[in-house]
């Protein structure tokens, strides 16, 4: 029997989120699909909730965020922001998503790298890059700017043992912005 879903409130704990395209369809291979995705995306971020990684594929996309708000809310803005502004932007009338969302509560540190590692290399498992930094649509890719991850899953650092703190640099990644990606259209690479 499967348990009851806890219900996700501004509970300050952190997700990894999952959600497809209506019948698996690859609409993100579409670069002005892909754009419109990261624009609704980005503009609930830090309203909404806080964005520590992602990566958008072809059918489906995976987050790790922390909600501000219940998470049942922040993924209806991403996906119902998406869904609207696809139709007026898009001029489509595609059914876009697969109806829900998987979620897993982030336990700690090595559960949150666990899942940071998931998300960079799901573009290499899918054969799309070689290595996850030159996927332009994952938080692997250089510049991207993502939200500080939250202190209970930063992982522990060598001198927590004699009590002294150590400085970690600031996780916000510089420069990149949605105009400056370069036009890159995502398809299967062939190996022989």
């Amino acid at each position: 029997m499967k348990p009851t879903r806890e219900h996700a409130t501004n509970n300050a704990q952190t997700y990894f989120v999952t959600s497809r395209t209506w019948e698996g369809r690859p609409l993100f291979r579409a670069e002005p699909w892909a754009r419109l995705f990261f624009k609704t995306l980005l503009s609930y971020r830090g309203k909404s909730y806080l964005l520590h990684e992602f990566v958008l594929m072809p059918d489906h996309f995976h987050l790790l965020l922390t909600p501000q708000i219940a998470l049942e809310r922040a993924i209806q803005f991403i996906k119902g922001g998406f869904s609207y502004r696809a139709k007026k932007e898009l001029q489509t009338n595609l059914e876009i998503w697969q109806r829900g969302f998987s979620d897993h509560r982030i336990r700690d540190a090595q559960d949150f790298e666990k899942h940071v590692q998931y998300i960079h290399l799901n573009p290499v498992k899918r054969h799309f890059c070689e290595i996850p930094s030159v996927y332009p649509y994952s938080s692997a890719f250089p510049g991207w700017r993502l939200d500080l991850i939250p202190q209970g899953l930063k992982p522990p650092s060598k001198f927590d043992s004699v009590g002294t703190a150590e400085a970690v640099p600031l996780q916000i990644k510089t420069g990149t912005t949605l105009t400056d990606l370069p036009p890159i259209s995502i398809s299967r690479e062939r190996h022989s």
